[in-house]
């Protein structure tokens, strides 16, 4: 973990009561409401992911990777934000975050080519996996059962 940390981030610690003043500055600035909150930041100081509270090791992991497939994600980077979307659900399927990113992955890969079948798949994958998640509503809108328009 330590690892890919420090190849993938410059990470910070500010710490809520040795570091007060800078607690509170950046707290307000970004509406960190609890501790630990972890925000990943793209370099021009932009929240792009949050995790609140602790997380076990693997689940924390899955957090950060789904964080910098965001940070692609926004700068349009379709097929690395994909590539890392699919490498969350297949390194940490159990986890929180593979639903999501399933979710974005599809979506990311119909950014790319403009295809409605990149929708139709994820849906489909939807209904192999996660189908008690907010995330398989969300893209059961796209089954071709579900009368979509794709």
């Amino acid at each position: 973990m330590a690892h890919f940390i420090s190849q993938s981030f410059i990470p910070a610690r500010i710490h809520v009561k040795e570091q007060a003043d800078e607690y509170r500055r950046f707290g307000e600035r970004y509406g960190v409401q609890w501790t630990p909150t972890t925000l990943l930041i793209d370099e021009d100081g932009i929240e792009r992911h949050r995790v609140e509270g602790f997380l076990p090791v693997d689940d924390f992991l899955a957090q950060l990777m789904l964080g910098l497939a965001h940070i692609a994600f926004k700068r349009e980077i379709w097929d690395e934000a994909e590539r890392r979307l699919r490498e969350v659900v297949e390194q940490f399927p159990n986890s929180d975050a593979a639903p999501e990113a399933l979710y974005w992955a599809g979506v990311a890969r119909y950014k790319a080519n403009g295809k409605p079948d990149a929708l139709r798949d994820t849906a489909r994958a939807f209904g192999e996996r996660y189908q008690d998640s907010s995330w398989a509503k969300k893209a059961s809108v796209w089954a071709p059962s579900a009368g979509s328009r794709l």
